[in-house]
């Protein structure tokens, strides 16, 4: 503020110099050149005068009832929405934003492309949703169905009926969009949710079934809205977020830990492990994607740590834990006959599997403050 004043009482000083010369006859004819100006020089422009300005229509819904309604990929380009007051709506955000605030929402069905920072429901009641987030909250709700990609511990308070399921959902500029929101989709902690308010003998969230279907929540747009031209999909298959068990009990006691670092081919190989894996019967639990330094490997690898050095300090790490008898033999089949040219680690035996398993992710959730 010091230095604004300064310039200021600059200005000031020099205005009053331009005051100080004589009037001529020419200037009380009215050909003076107004004070303050300099016919020589345009007038400056500031960043802030060239920018388009925003109209705060553009994102917000207010007031609306029974209708299709949203926003189509590139409209939103990371700026911060609002959404208030709507009744029996279906609602498509299909584009990246800032922050989505939700409030006094009834009976809606709702699907947000990803989230740089958080998704705050206030007030709502008869919510269906796909969200993929930073931060996911829910303060006063009532009753949703939540599909979720959430990178940190996502939170209820004063909230009842809550229900969570993994995201499943795609359209073709859902990848781009995470990216843009600064999102890993092997970051995902739908199942891990934290309560404010819990009430004692009560449980005010649970989880969807396992079998629970995006598409029998949330309906597709209907063909003759604005997002007739979006090639949406809610098949878990095509899932730009891996479909994982999360918290649900393990229908094995038998994990194995399988890790890719960092590379080009690094999100495309995970992919084609789970597809190798899910069509060999095990189930994918969970994934991380985290960044570890030669301290963290030696801890979390232990005996293999000293030949993987060299790849932690290419990038983050993505790891996945696979479930079900036959797992650690099973990945490592996977392993030496699609992955043979890839540097990999993946748990040895199945006597120490568990403990690859809760080390690595013991550690990311330390690393990811969860």
């Amino acid at each position: 503020m010091g230095c604004f004043f300064s310039k200021k009482s600059k200005r000031k000083s020099a205005e009053k110099e331009n005051l100080t010369p004589t009037t001529t006859s020419a200037d009380t004819a009215g050909n003076s050149v107004p004070l303050g100006n300099n016919t020589d020089e345009a007038p400056k422009q500031y960043s802030w005068d060239k920018r388009e300005k925003a109209d705060p229509k553009d994102y917000t819904l207010t007031g609306l009832k029974d209708i299709t309604v949203g926003r189509l990929p590139g409209t939103l380009n990371g700026k911060p929405f609002v959404i208030q007051d709507c009744v029996n709506c279906n609602i498509f955000v299909l584009d990246h934003s800032a922050t989505i605030s939700i409030d006094d929402c009834v009976n809606c069905r709702i699907v947000f492309g990803p989230v740089k920072g958080s998704v705050f429901f206030r007030d709502c009641k008869d919510i269906k949703c796909v969200v993929a987030c930073q931060q996911f909250r829910a303060r006063d709700c009532k009753k949703m169905d939540v599909f979720l990609c959430c990178a940190t511990q996502p939170i209820i308070e004063s909230s009842t009926g809550m229900k969570f399921g993994c995201f499943q959902y795609y359209y073709p500029e859902l990848a781009f969009h995470f990216k843009d929101a600064g999102l890993s989709i092997f970051n995902n902690n739908w199942s891990n949710i934290h309560d404010f308010t819990p009430v004692s003998g009560e449980n005010n969230w649970s989880l969807l079934p396992e079998d629970a279907k995006v598409a029998d929540f949330v309906p597709a747009p209907d063909p003759e809205s604005d997002f007739k031209s979006v090639r949406i999909s809610t098949e878990a298959d095509r899932s730009i977020v891996p479909l994982t068990k999360g918290g649900r009990r393990k229908d094995s006691e038998e994990s194995c830990l399988f890790v890719f670092f960092a590379g080009d081919y690094t999100t495309a190989n995970a992919r084609k492990l789970i597809d190798e894996a899910t069509s060999k019967g095990f189930v994918l639990v969970q994934t991380k994607e985290v960044s570890m330094k030669p301290e963290d490997a030696r801890r979390v690898f232990q005996n293999s740590a000293d030949d993987l050095v060299e790849w932690i300090n290419k990038g983050p790490v993505t790891a996945l834990e696979l479930n079900g008898d036959g797992a650690v033999e099973g990945c490592k089949t996977i392993a030496s006959e699609v992955f043979s040219g890839t540097k990999i680690f993946v748990s040895d035996n199945k006597n120490t599997s568990t403990r690859d398993v809760d080390s690595f992710f013991n550690f990311a959730d330390m690393q990811m403050g969860l």
